[in-house]
């Protein structure tokens, strides 16, 4: 039996089907409600329910905490009516409105970045330019392989997209990047998807934590922000487990050479000799530096305990949630655990 959802945003009621999400109807029947990770944990799909009940499944405490659900706040990704429902999606600060694009790109360049991560340059084939605003991501599909989220790394004036591809154990996709995608490849390309973009017109300072291959879409933030001629102060830092992790330190000191309102500090969690380095947690180095975040904006990218944690030492030091943007790489594994507790929820 089927119940009904008025968002506020769209012309007609949709029809929800027993056991489905908002999302997953609305986006069945085309509405273009705004979304990312569909598993509970970035926030994107943040709605405020303003007549009915939902049950909602487990998700992140980052995503949605205690007082924004008192508040009567849900995540439609996880929100499964009980009733006729009216809700309405957030309007952002800012709108990042790019349609959404599916297009054919050609492999153009593709080099190691450090031992695990490939540095991958995609030039559009049809229907270019790819809009997007710095800091969102893609789904991308290789050959014979399901589409993979990644963030695009380069500024949105660039023509040539650049992506950074972490291999992991479990990822089918990035194995194949690692040892089988040769150049002059097609890759199909779907986008622009994500929420923790560059807001242009914040002007108090920001402040960008990155792990791992999460510098991609700080990376854009950063490197836009600069080109843009934003003005405050704009720190990096950068956590790697040891040396070797390390990637495109010479092209960020180019930036402080040429912009002194940046910083860029590398910091190794791991170093496995001794190091002149900050050691530690980024997160850790990056507090330390910055005691006062007053009017501060905070963009984090990488590992989901790097942004857990970082996020929840934020809001400590009285970092308001909605000046947070995150993005949090889920690995493959991680996804589907999600997606079976999700589903035991959903039937139980």
């Amino acid at each position: 039996m089927s119940v009904f959802v008025s968002i506020r945003q769209h012309a007609t009621p949709i029809a929800v089907e027993r056991g489905q999400t908002i999302l997953e109807a609305a986006l069945a029947r085309g509405v273009p409600y705004p979304h990312g990770c569909r598993s509970g944990n970035c926030g994107a799909c943040k709605s405020r329910l303003e007549a009915g009940e939902v049950e909602l499944a487990p998700y992140s405490e980052y995503a949605l905490t205690e007082a924004e659900r008192a508040e009567g706040l849900v995540l439609a990704c996880r929100a499964v009516p009980w009733s006729d429902v009216a809700i309405a999606w957030l309007e952002a600060d800012e709108v990042a409105a790019h349609p959404l694009r599916q297009l054919t790109c050609r492999v153009v360049a593709i080099a190691d970045a450090t031992h695990d991560i490939k540095r991958l340059h995609l030039a559009t084939e049809d229907g270019g330019p790819f809009a997007f605003s710095a800091g969102q991501y893609a789904a991308l599909t290789f050959a014979g392989h399901r589409p993979r989220d990644y963030s695009m790394a380069n500024t949105p004036e660039e023509p040539v997209l650049e992506f950074h591809i972490r291999r992991t154990a479990e990822g089918a996709a990035s194995n194949y990047v690692a040892d089988r995608l040769r150049l002059g490849e097609r890759v199909e390309l779907d986008g622009p998807y994500g929420s923790s973009w560059l807001r242009e017109g914040h002007r108090g300072p920001i402040l960008a934590i990155a792990g791992g291959s999460g510098l991609a879409p700080i990376k854009s933030i950063v490197a836009t922000a600069l080109t843009r001629g934003m003005a405050q102060s704009i720190a990096l830092y950068f956590g790697v487990r040891d040396e070797r992790d390390l990637y495109l330190e010479a092209f960020f000191r180019a930036l402080e050479a040429r912009h002194r309102n940046f910083r860029f500090v590398p910091v190794l969690s791991d170093p496995a000799g001794e190091t002149a380095r900050r050691r530690g947690f980024v997160h850790e180095a990056a507090l330390a530096d910055h005691p006062d975040l007053d009017g501060t904006k905070a963009y984090l990218a990488g590992p989901p305990a790097m942004v857990e944690a970082a996020t929840a030492s934020l809001l400590a030091r009285g970092l308001r949630r909605q000046d947070i943007h995150a993005d949090a790489f889920y690995s493959e594994a991680e996804k589907a655990a999600l997606a079976a507790t999700a589903a035991l929820e959903r039937i139980a």
